[in-house]
């Protein structure tokens, strides 16, 4: 299978494919990855230490003031519609659960601010169950690669989670988005780098 030899050339280049996001918990994950939207994750790195250092329980986030919230977040974009889910997130997360980031799909989509995407990112990097983070770059490379025809997210999930053996969900889609971040880039992609260059089949693949 094609796919196969896609995942092993991308684990040689890759063979510790790791969160970018700072974090030293499931709720500091889930904060962090509600402010990615948008935004690197460099920036949110430069933005949670001292977001943690002032709330560092769900249940002091949700006493909040917005105004202070917004102001420590503002550089990462949207930081009005952020700040009211990350304070709303820690209501929830303190009256609903206990000030414990919940460990299944359905539950933490419930969250505010929390998609399949951002559940995913947390079930796979604080939980370790298999998971697939479609962002954009995992899209864009699933596309060029003929792994997928959809453009939504979540069909894109579908057809990957067909392709690729459960096990290896997590580990071959944060693969796909390294990939995707540094390489197979939007506008430039990076093909003479590519460690999969061979078994592209990206129609413009070498034109950029």
């Amino acid at each position: 299978m094609r796919l196969r030899e896609i995942a092993k050339s991308l684990q040689r280049a890759m063979p510790s494919p790791k969160m970018e996001l700072d974090h030293r918990s499931p709720w500091e994950l889930l904060v962090a990855t509600i402010l990615s939207a948008q935004c690197t994750d460099q920036r949110v790195n430069q933005v949670t230490p001292a977001l943690f250092q002032r709330y560092r329980q769900p249940a002091a986030l949700a006493a909040a003031h917005l105004a202070d919230v917004e102001q420590i977040i503002r550089s990462t974009g949207f930081f009005k519609n952020k700040a009211k889910h990350l304070v709303a997130c820690g209501k929830a997360v303190t009256e609903r659960f206990s000030e414990r980031v919940p460990t299944n799909m359905e539950e933490l989509i419930t969250l505010p601010g929390v998609g399949r995407k951002t559940a995913n990112v947390i079930l796979g990097n604080a939980f370790g169950q298999p998971s697939i983070v479609v962002d954009t770059h995992v899209k864009r490379v699933a596309k060029r690669l003929g792994l997928t025809r959809s453009d939504t997210p979540d069909l894109v999930e579908q057809d990957l989670q067909q392709l690729i053996p459960r096990s290896q969900w997590t580990a071959v889609s944060q693969r796909l988005l390294l990939h995707g971040r540094y390489v197979c880039l939007a506008r430039k992609p990076q093909c003479r780098t590519c460690p999969i260059y061979p078994l592209c089949t990206w129609k413009e693949k070498g034109s950029q």
